[in-house]
């Protein structure tokens, strides 16, 4: 049986330089809502080890994508020992 307790969450590089970036962008008019969607994105994450597939499949094969907003899309893969986040993108964004 699968050991939930060992399913880790982790962030590639590049998923950590988007979510920065994003925040960054939107902290330069509100600061207050690039808080508010940091922490959203990282409540909904977090739950990804429990339930990664819970979201739908992905664009490119053996992905999954999280709509968080309506304009924010987290990509991820899971195997049996991590969820791992690959990028996170606002939705005008090209991908793959």
């Amino acid at each position: 049986m699968h050991d939930l307790e060992q399913t880790k969450l982790e962030w590639k590089a590049t998923a950590i330089a988007d979510l920065l970036a994003i925040i960054d962008y939107i902290s330069d008019d509100n600061p207050d809502a690039a808080q508010a969607l940091k922490d959203e994105i990282e409540k909904k994450t977090s739950r990804l080890p429990e339930h990664p597939r819970i979201y739908r499949i992905g664009r490119v094969v053996g992905t999954r994508e999280m709509v968080v907003r309506p304009n924010y899309i987290v990509v991820y893969v899971e195997n049996p020992n991590a969820v791992t986040i690959l990028r996170v993108l606002h939705a005008a964004q090209l991908w793959p």
